[in-house]
């Protein structure tokens, strides 16, 4: 049961590795490019909920609400006023960019919160556990964030196939040059899918803070689970996205079985694997 037990504490594990790369899928699959400031912006999340709620005393609904409020707005504005700017058929400046957007996060972060780490104190929530058969347990803050990638990745597919938002923003990705004949702004919809994939950002940042210890630092790692994710499930699919998390996650419970030093690099190992048998992911992106 042991085995079994690893098995299922990664499937919930990769509900968090979901929540990092669903924002990181998104932006792709719309924009193509990588942001390499995800990993930060994750972590900005993670310290804003916790300003909100431990130094400025918010009810945690509201502390959520004004995070993820935050969040949405200032990856608008930033996709606005700064991202589209550099965006175009070369690559390299909106890469260039995020890595400049990275490290001015990291110092301030280490300015204003200094290098220890921290975590949101959750109380009751983080121990609380349900009892399954065979004597399995089932942690309950896992299991909401497992839930919540659920929610987050039902919910971007619903707007990405079954609105105008949606059709719009799948148009933009398919053939941007064309967008502006037909009435649309291809700016203002980058700023939009940004906002959104911001949104999710703030919401992974969140359960971050929750789940576990985070510093300043925490944002390149993040950013490699993320990526990890998503090249494993398929650049811009949102359910390969799932998918990926929950492999990168079971890959590392099952690592974490044999040594604890062998957890994440058997998470490294996995993604090497299907990146040699597969280069374009197990479920690779799809017109349409």
């Amino acid at each position: 049961m042991i085995w079994v037990n690893a098995i299922l504490q990664g499937v919930l594990l990769g509900g968090l590795y979901a929540l990092f790369a669903a924002g990181l899928s998104l932006m792709f699959g719309v924009m193509r490019f990588v942001n390499i400031a995800h990993g930060d912006f994750i972590v900005v999340g993670a310290y804003a909920i916790l300003t909100a709620i431990v130094t400025m005393g918010l009810p945690p609904v509201l502390g959520v609400a004004a995070v993820l409020v935050l969040m949405a707005v200032a990856g608008f504005a930033g996709q606005y006023v700064v991202l589209n700017r550099v965006l175009g058929k070369d690559i390299l400046p909106p890469i260039l960019v995020t890595f400049g957007m990275s490290i001015i996060l990291q110092n301030a972060l280490l300015e204003i919160y200094s290098a220890d780490s921290r975590k949101l104190p959750t109380g009751t929530f983080e121990t609380s556990s349900i009892d399954l058969a065979g004597g399995l347990a089932v942690g309950v803050l896992p299991l909401c964030m497992f839930l919540t990638a659920l929610a987050v990745i039902g919910g971007l597919q619903f707007v990405f196939y079954r609105t105008a938002l949606g059709r719009m923003l799948r148009a933009t990705s398919d053939d941007p040059e064309i967008v502006p004949l037909m009435g649309g702004n291809n700016n203002r919809i980058f700023a939009i899918a940004t906002a959104m994939a911001s949104l999710v950002v703030g919401i992974a940042g969140i359960w971050l803070a929750m789940k576990t210890q985070f510093d300043p630092a925490a944002g390149p790692a993040r950013l490699l689970f993320a990526f990890e994710a998503v090249i494993i499930g398929g650049l811009g699919n949102l359910w390969g996205t799932l998918a990926g998390g929950i492999i990168l996650g079971v890959a590392q419970t099952l690592g974490a079985q044999i040594g604890g030093g062998f957890q994440i690099l058997a998470g490294h190992l996995v993604f090497l694997l299907i990146l040699i048998v597969r280069p374009k992911g197990l479920f690779p992106r799809m017109k349409g």
